[in-house]
């Protein structure tokens, strides 16, 4: 079976259809979040901090990583913090080491720019994820080369220069396209996972059905993992997190192996402890059993992160492999 592994200094995490969902946590990302992007900007890495540990307690596995950060004041002062090129990869380099002093969670490298992603890689302890490579040419001939060097796994997203087409087809042929390339370079499969591209439900409403063949075309004919941003499928839509949490477990059971997403929402993660359970990927029910406790603690008043972060403190962490 198909075992995608990702390192820290301390901890393993695989990626399989055989394993746990794995929760990828993509909180740490200043896309849309004006506030986070002003604080970087002023040198202050306290929400990063406070995101990363309080994505942890509630059951982040992997944490996402995104430098794409602008600096406007900076850049009124400077020309050069217009550039992405020039701004990323020393804050890419820092965020890391930041996140890597709290918490010893593997780490997933996400920028559009390759010299963010390789400031990224040599930041990174461990086998992190490397996020992302699309079908585009130019992208390939960049990043799986790095790929190759720092012998890491790839998110592969399936759109090419030709734009994301609305055709699940092509979507599934520009995933093959990228894992035959890798297999050009030496990468192996079980190192590349593929994100077919989830559509808003709302503006299609064969989305779902579209991700869920997807998936197990991928699965079947490719051998390959799975991920998405769990949230694209909601986008636009009221009670977002419901649709969520109905998607996630649906997605799981197509073979879905793991998703980007927010896991300070209790009720996609209860979603998603609850399918870990019924595909028989929780041995005796322990994680659920260790979950209902949370739920409890929510119940009786506690916030979310609070009770995940007291039930860790009281518990330990579940099944996550300690590196030898």
């Amino acid at each position: 079976m198909t075992r995608t592994v990702i390192e820290s200094k301390t901890k393993t995490v695989v990626i399989g259809f055989d394993e746990p969902f794995c929760v990828i946590g993509e909180r740490i990302n200043p896309t849309g979040r004006k506030k986070l992007a002003a604080e970087l900007e002023a040198g202050d890495f306290s929400t990063v901090e406070k995101d990363a540990l309080e994505q942890v307690a509630c059951g982040a596995m992997v944490l996402d990583v995104n430098s794409g950060a602008v600096f406007t004041n900076r850049m009124a002062e400077d020309p050069r913090y217009a550039d992405n090129n020039f701004v990323e990869p020393p804050l890419m380099k820092e965020l890391i080491a930041r996140i890597q002093a709290i918490t010893d969670v593997p780490l997933c490298i996400d920028s559009s720019v390759p010299g963010a992603l390789e400031a990224g890689l040599q930041a990174c302890e461990g086998r992190p994820l490397l996020n992302s490579v699309t079908g585009e040419e130019e992208r390939m001939d960049l990043v799986l080369p790095l790929v190759k060097k720092y012998n890491v796994p790839v998110v592969a997203i399936s759109n090419d220069d030709t734009g994301i087409s609305p055709d699940p087809d092509v979507r599934f042929a520009v995933a093959k396209k990228i894992v035959e390339r890798a297999a050009d370079f030496g990468i192996p499969a079980q190192d590349i996972v593929v994100d077919p591209l989830v559509m808003p439900v709302g503006a299609m409403a064969s989305a779902g059905q579209q991700v869920f063949a997807l998936v197990r075309r991928l699965r079947d004919e490719l051998g390959v993992n799975t991920t998405c941003g769990a949230s694209n499928v909601s986008f636009g839509l009221p009670n977002r997190h419901g649709v969520n949490a109905a998607f996630l477990p649906m997605a799981i059971g197509a073979g879905m192996t793991s998703a980007i997403m927010n896991p300070v929402r209790s009720v996609e993660m209860e979603a998603i402890r609850a399918a870990n359970m019924l595909m028989n990927h929780d041995p005796n029910g322990a994680e659920w059993i260790r979950f209902s406790r949370i739920l409890d603690a929510v119940k009786e008043g506690a916030s979310f992160p609070e009770a995940c972060a007291a039930q860790a403190a009281a518990g330990g962490r579940g099944r996550r492999r300690a590196r030898a």
